[in-house]
């Protein structure tokens, strides 16, 4: 292409020719790289297909996909780069597929895999914007005008921890750091759930919490439990000794064949999410009864790292492979008694888990002897103020249809952290404070050991300080842990 006139004319025609409008665009001697906006375009399997025939004419195609934009937008960019030399140091370790910069100098445009977008954003907004002052142009923030009003709604609220503050600073004097639980509220969440007149069993996602006590109450509360390793099996049928293993639901992930061995001969529900182990070991799987967990093709909740569902994620048998395990199946006298999905965590949309059941009960019709769908968990929480919970009448009614269409399937939830999430608190005693020019950080003696979420996925958990409680916040601060990593940040830019 260099020196080649015309050359571009050529490629751009193609899009054109296939309708797909282009958003940004690099050059260099040897490379054209381009980026399609998949809200604004049809960028399924096949126009994709044809697009690459074409342009294979002129050029060798390769396309990157999961990918997103990230802009820095600011009046004249050009003449403030310098300013922006902090937060473009942020991008030392993603990999940049591509640079623009707008011809109308008002962005700058950097493309970088979506998996990082969430957090990469919150850390060049923080960087950006840490010294800003109280101007004319300006004036104060939206957290210095509203947040500490919501925040002190949302606290003063009629949470379980504000009315046993007394009782938690009293357990906070013996030891720390220490995690609580509220016998009641996970009561009261396991009721909220039984009530889905739609659902006929409910499994409680042990690893968002193993507690034998937890364990206890949901079995008392006719719950089944549902286990993504042998040793979680093992280890609730020691918690529960009399439980039916039938109401246990083992839901591995890339485990060796042992795991699989165990499980049957434990005698739970054994689900197989991979066309590999009927390949491979399929004298452990002949003549069995199982499940098989589907992926629908699309994830959600509140990060990529917690979609299970769609190419990107490792979890679930494709569609596309239905074929296969249909003949896999019939090969070596299986019975496929149910069908599984689960497509993410943190999710609010009710409809979700009507799409997903409706998902698996289209796929029901290739094996006659599928009695249950289990539609996952993945129920959201409410973590900050302001936000709606989940309507759990609207999932009800959403079930509700595919109980109407499919009166003989059963229907299945596995709710894990929505049970105990709001159930428990983490209390840490302050050990140090520290100024560092415009940073006030407040260290504790608990962090991201103690509590992974905040590092892994750039969760949101409310920071009280519990001694001062009813008093005015007047300290913005970062809440930091002990750990010798740059990431143990349990909380930005708190109040407290």
């Amino acid at each position: 292409m260099w020196h080649q006139a015309g050359f571009l004319a050529d490629i751009f025609k193609c899009f054109k020719e296939h309708g797909l409008s282009i958003d940004l665009v690099s050059t260099s001697e040897s490379n054209v790289t381009v980026t399609l906006d998949s809200q604004i375009n049809t960028l399924d399997k096949h126009a994709l297909k044809n697009l690459v025939n074409d342009l294979s004419l002129f050029c060798k195609v390769e396309i990157v996909d999961s990918c997103a934009l990230v802009s820095l937008v600011g009046r004249n960019i050009r003449s403030i780069l310098h300013q922006l030399a902090p937060a473009l140091k942020l991008f030392e370790e993603q990999k940049i597929y591509l640079v623009s910069q707008a011809a109308n100098d008002l962005n700058l445009t950097f493309v970088v895999d979506d998996s990082q977008v969430q957090r990469l954003v919150l850390k060049i907004h923080e960087e950006l914007f840490k010294d800003s002052q109280l101007t004319d142009v300006l004036g104060p923030t939206w957290q210095e005008t509203f947040g500490e009003k919501i925040k002190q709604s949302f606290v003063n609220a009629s949470f379980w921890w504000v009315e046993k503050k007394n009782k938690l600073l009293e357990l906070a004097s013996e030891k720390t750091p220490l995690y609580v639980y509220d016998e009641e509220t996970i009561g009261e969440k396991i009721k909220s759930l039984c009530a889905l007149t739609s659902v006929d069993q409910l499994f409680y996602a042990i690893k968002a919490n193993s507690n034998p006590e937890v364990l206890q109450k949901c079995a008392t509360s006719g719950l089944g439990f549902e286990c993504v390793s042998i040793e979680e099996v093992k280890y609730t049928k020691k918690i529960i000794p009399d439980l039916d293993s039938k109401k246990i639901l083992f839901t591995p992930n890339f485990v060796s064949e042992d795991e699989y061995k165990s499980a049957f001969n434990e005698g739970v529900n054994v689900t197989l999410d991979n066309v590999y182990p009927l390949e491979t070991w399929s004298e452990i799987f002949a003549n069995q009864r199982l499940f098989l967990r589907i992926d629908p093709g699309q994830g959600k909740g509140h990060h990529k790292y917690v979609h299970t569902a769609g190419s990107k994620s490792k979890f679930g048998i494709s569609i596309s492979e239905i074929d296969k395990v249909c003949a896999l199946v019939a090969k070596h006298n299986l019975k496929v008694i149910g069908l599984h999905a689960h497509v993410g965590s943190n999710i609010f949309s009710a409809d979700t888990w009507k799409e997903t059941g409706l998902c698996l009960a289209e796929i029901s019709k290739r094996f006659p002897d599928v009695r249950v769908l289990d539609v996952g968990g993945g129920f959201g929480v409410v973590e900050k103020a302001g936000q709606a919970p989940l309507d759990l009448k609207a999932v009800d009614s959403a079930l509700a249809t595919i109980k109407v269409q499919y009166p003989k399937l059963k229907i299945w939830i596995e709710p894990g952290r929505y049970i105990i999430a709001n159930a428990g608190v983490l209390l840490a005693r302050v050990t140090q404070t520290k100024n560092k020019n415009e940073y006030y950080y407040v260290g504790i003696n608990a962090g991201m050991n103690s509590l992974i979420r905040p590092a892994l996925y750039g969760s949101y958990h409310e920071i009280v300080n519990l001694t001062q409680m009813d008093e005015e916040n007047m300290v913005k601060a970062d809440i930091v842990g002990p750990i010798c990593e740059s990431g143990d940040i349990l909380g930005s830019s708190r109040m407290i």
